[in-house]
């Protein structure tokens, strides 16, 4: 058979062949009876009673996500229970009821409306209509008798192909069987890439409609680097494409051609992160995201387990530098038991430094207790603290005055303790304009492109209808970045990158002609950004790096860089 390409947005640099497994989880209910013919008491009994066999599967596949991959990615089925007992989509269900449906109708027609306002909004209010597709395919399983399809099960060599894939979907994926997936919608922010990522799996997303043409039992070989999928693929292009997902782990740094080093370290939500990212040769942790201690509990952690959490990871790297991001909750970061305001826009809001020295001043002081107390211990020398959405040279120093009391308190009570490296991160054009006077202040200034690029461009970075402008190849977002680097010059202070874009190996001589220091991604592709690196002449990356920085538009950028390949 001929072979033909398809094209949609890679969201790992891994590639796998397998076999197309179609699925299609949505239920196919029949016509509901007569209004006549419908008891509304026993089916509200049954609504309730699928509505609590709903909340215990969620329950147990939330642990078992965030055992298996982690809290970031299990956070998400939190969501799931929130809308699972909202009381509006509840009354919807009830009326649907009172009205002469069927429970399992009256989900779906109540479950429609909610499903095609989350999507009319887009960005990452747009995602929730999955997560709420994911609720309502449930209840309607549950109130069908249906049988779920085993995920888990599939034949080895699997190629999932679906429209969409759920939360409840993707943490069912098994990567010792499944080549991989693609799915007909989502971008590099959905939940379905988030997980992709997490597991290590090759996945296009965002194919369209021509996804449809594609059969079950068809040969497939997904590109999550190119962001294609060929459909029947001669040998020759899955040996050229497959050949470049076995790349060299490197432990310890590496250089380029010209013998400059650059840290290439992982991001980490969670402790079980750790272990992936010392597979993958992580020289450290770039970002450590304490924020998801905070998460699935009824109560913070205090100092010790702080304390004892910062070690481990201290320990994991053994001399491998650990940057640690204290508190940053708000924007959509929500932690339970805070007393968080209901901001109308959170991104803008009251988050990170901001909520640190003023309502959670008692857990940001707790943080720095167990921080200094383990930048202190034998394997701390390599801690190093970093503030989050620090836009005033007021907040820098009122946050240092805290650090210093604590130190001070320490002293007075005879804990030991070091004082580790401190910066900040930089984030909003605020800190941008204002780095040349931070960086005296400060030993490392670290770039997160994620938010950097939406505040910069004024383009929420989880809306697809602004993807283009929120993209990091914009110009004003690199002048950005160059301006950052430009101002931390002869202050002894280093630059750090930890955003997606940190994580594109396409991107990784421009970073380093940039002058970036250190770049921090998600583990999977540690290995790709360091054998870009070795690739890379330091010297054709800074003329590389000043071509791109004249040009005006997009366009102009993405042809340079193209070029360069």
């Amino acid at each position: 058979m001929a072979e033909r390409t398809l094209n949609g947005i890679g969201v790992t640099p891994l590639s796998g062949v397998g076999s197309v497994v179609w699925y299609r989880p949505e239920a196919d209910l029949p016509e509901p009876p007569e209004p006549a013919d419908v008891d509304a008491e026993s089916e509200l009994a049954r609504f309730e009673s699928a509505r609590e066999r709903a909340a215990d599967e969620l329950q147990a596949e939330r642990d078992q996500t965030a055992e298996r991959v982690g809290e970031e990615e299990a956070a998400v089925f939190d969501a799931h229970i929130q809308f699972l007992n909202d009381p509006q989509i509840s009354d919807g269900v009830e009326e649907a009821i009172d009205g002469g449906l069927p429970a399992e109708h009256a989900v779906q027609d109540a479950f429609s409306g909610f499903i095609e306002q989350f999507e009319n909004m887009g960005g990452r209010m747009g995602e929730r209509a999955d997560d709420l597709r994911d609720v309502r395919d449930r209840l309607v399983r549950i109130l069908s008798d249906g049988e779920r399809v085993d995920l888990a099960s599939l034949p080895e060599g699997s190629v999932v192909v679906a429209e969409r894939l759920t939360p409840s979907d993707t943490a069912q994926l098994d990567p010792e069987r499944v080549a991989g997936f693609v799915t007909t919608t989502g971008g590099r922010t959905s939940h379905a890439a988030i997980f992709a990522r997490s597991l290590a799996l090759p996945a296009v997303v965002g194919v369209g409609d021509e996804l449809d043409s594609v059969e079950d039992g068809d040969e497939v070989l997904i590109d999550g680097e190119a962001g294609r999928v060929v459909v029947h693929p001669h040998e020759d292009t899955k040996a050229e494409a497959t050949g470049g997902s076995d790349v060299e782990i490197r432990d310890g740094e590496v250089e380029t051609r010209d013998g400059v080093e650059i840290e290439v370290a992982a991001n980490i939500g969670t402790l079980d992160d750790i272990d992936l990212a010392v597979e993958r040769g992580a020289d450290g942790v770039g970002l450590f995201r304490t924020e998801f201690l905070f998460l699935d509990r009824e109560s913070p952690p205090d100092e010790d387990e702080q304390y004892e959490a910062y070690l481990q990871a201290l320990e994991a790297f053994d001399g491998g530098r650990i940057v640690v991001r204290t508190l940053d909750i708000g924007g959509d970061k929500p932690i339970p038991y805070l007393d968080l305001p209901d901001e109308e826009n959170p991104f803008l809001g009251e988050r990170g430094i901001r909520r640190s020295l003023g309502p959670d001043s008692d857990l940001f002081e707790t943080q720095i207790r167990a921080l200094l107390r383990a930048a202190g211990s034998a394997d701390g020398a390599n801690l190093s603290v970093m503030l989050p959405l620090v836009a005033s040279l007021e907040e820098l120093h009122e946050a240092r005055e805290v650090i210093d009391d604590i130190s001070v308190d320490l002293d007075a009570v005879g804990i030991e303790y070091e004082m580790p490296e401190f910066g900040i991160m930089i984030e909003t054009p605020a800190a941008v304009f204002m780095a040349d006077e931070f960086a005296p202040h400060v030993d490392f200034f670290s770039i997160g492109t994620n938010d950097l690029a939406q505040y910069v461009m004024a383009a929420e970075r989880g809306n697809e209808r602004v993807s283009d402008l929120g993209d990091y190849r914009q110009p004003a977002v690199l002048r950005a970045i160059a301006q950052t680097v430009e101002a931390a010059d002869g202050d002894d202070c280093w630059v750090g990158m930890c955003g997606e874009m940190a994580g594109d190996p396409e991107l990784t001589e421009l970073l380093v002609g940039l002058g970036l220091d250190e770049l921090s991604m998600s583990a999977v592709t540690v290995p790709h950004v360091k054998a870009a690196v070795t690739e890379t002449d330091t010297a054709e990356a800074e003329a590389l790096a000043a071509r791109v920085r004249s040009a005006s538009t997009k366009s102009e950028v993405t042809e340079i860089l193209t070029e360069s390949q």
